[in-house]
């Protein structure tokens, strides 16, 4: 009944469905996965931007690699800007996703110390060889307050760290690069500012990271499983719908042969008998 599961088609068939199955249950296990970085990530943004901010010198010292946990921190430094080694980070956009470059300032702290701060974002200029006009930082001692983020590398950022730009643009935000730049002791990672504001709105400051969103990555998560739940139904009605037509196909010819048998029959018989009584008739009359 069910030995054309053994043909080549059907095997074949069986084992895509065999491979389909934990194939789509490890999707949507992956989205699902997904979906709770997704859902921890934006209760740490918004647990450490209510927190209160604290100096940026207890989080990260020069050579320090800041944790994620203290991603986005709100911090405070207190110092002069050094715009004499002021950079700007090449191919970045603002909230318009307009491509620009960021103003990436270094602060001196009273120690002598340094810590990068990104002072925000400003159009690039038309000659991307050509240094854009950035507004001045304010002069003497400030205290900034902002986001604490983690040096910036291409493993982690995928943005290439390209050789041979023009001078005083750089393509990462890496306090060991600026250290060497700079001749100073640079505490590790970088402030994203967001306080004071820039006079004239300019550069434009870094908005808050979004942590109300938590994308499709459930819903896509559900989508896997479902499919994966639908490749044995799936295989299931086609073989029951194989076996209906295989048994309607092999009915099919066996009534129409018998029926045909059946008028040949009855047509030979007619025809035999109606000749054999036109033979005997003229041989009655031959003569004795």
């Amino acid at each position: 009944m069910y030995r054309f599961l053994l043909s080549r088609q059907w095997v074949i068939l069986t084992l895509i469905a065999l491979v389909l199955i934990p194939v789509m249950i490890e999707l949507g296990f992956w989205q699902f996965h997904r979906h709770e970085r997704r859902v921890a990530q934006n209760q740490l943004i918004e647990d450490n931007l209510k927190a209160a901010p604290v100096p940026v010198t207890e989080l990260t010292s020069p050579g320090h690699t800041v944790p994620r946990g203290d991603y986005w921190r709100r911090v405070t430094a207190t110092g002069t800007f050094d715009t004499g080694h002021e950079v700007v980070v090449r191919r970045r956009t603002n909230a318009d996703d307009r491509i620009g470059v960021l103003v990436l300032t270094p602060l001196v702290l009273r120690d002598g110390r340094v810590v990068l701060v990104n002072r925000g974002w400003v159009p690039a200029a038309a000659d991307q060889k050509s240094f854009p006009e950035v507004p001045p930082a304010p002069g003497g001692e400030v205290t900034v307050t902002g986001r604490l983020k983690a040096d910036e590398t291409t493993g982690a950022s995928g943005i290439k760290d390209l050789s041979g730009l023009p001078p005083r643009q750089v393509m990462l935000i890496n306090s060991e690069q600026q250290a060497e730049s700079i001749g100073r002791d640079v505490l590790g990672g970088y402030l994203e500012q967001t306080a004071p504001a820039p006079a004239g709105d300019t550069p434009e400051l870094i908005p808050e990271p979004d942590h109300d969103s938590i994308g499709a990555h459930m819903a896509y998560a559900v989508q896997w499983w479902l499919f994966a739940a639908g490749v044995p139904v799936g295989w299931v009605v086609l073989v029951r719908r194989e076996k209906r037509d295989r048994e309607e196909a092999a009915r099919t010819p066996g009534a129409d042969g018998g029926e045909g048998d059946g008028d040949g029959g009855s047509a030979g018989g007619s025809g035999g008998g109606s000749r054999g009584g036109d033979e005997r008739e003229p041989a009655a009359h031959l003569p004795a």
